[in-house]
């Protein structure tokens, strides 16, 4: 049975950095694209960042104010791990972040959004204060 575990959210100031994790378990990884979510209070789920496991390809939200260039995707090497490296929080960023894994085959634009996804993490409280 597939597992997702988050770990490493919490409180930090405006500015500060955080570095999620996302334990993944229960059968092979290679084959899969992972992805991190988030959902602030009264907001849908929204794309973060994904990764093909087995290509190394990694890609961002490409929203107004991304991401991109603050989060950085990685996993461990060892396809059991996977990170989420959070640089210059802004209390924007405030949500609960979830990570996420589909078998089967999605394009870039199918996997920033949640419903390709078939198995989750039960999240991470992030809250960034000002």
């Amino acid at each position: 049975q597939v597992q997702l575990v988050e770990s490493g959210g919490g409180l930090v100031q405006a500015g500060g950095s955080l570095r999620l994790s996302c334990a993944a378990s229960g059968r092979t990884f290679s084959g899969s694209s992972m992805g991190w979510f988030r959902q602030a209070p009264g907001k849908e789920r929204e794309f973060v960042a994904g990764l093909r496991w087995r290509s190394g390809v990694t890609y961002y939200a490409d929203y107004t104010d991304s991401v991109k260039g603050r989060f950085t995707i990685s996993t461990d090497g060892t396809m059991v791990t996977l990170y989420l490296q959070m640089n210059i929080l802004k209390p924007e960023d405030t949500a609960v972040y979830y990570c996420a894994a589909v078998f089967a085959p999605v394009s870039s634009d199918q996997a920033r959004v949640p419903s390709p996804y078939q198995y989750w993490g039960q999240g991470t409280q992030v809250t960034v204060s000002s």
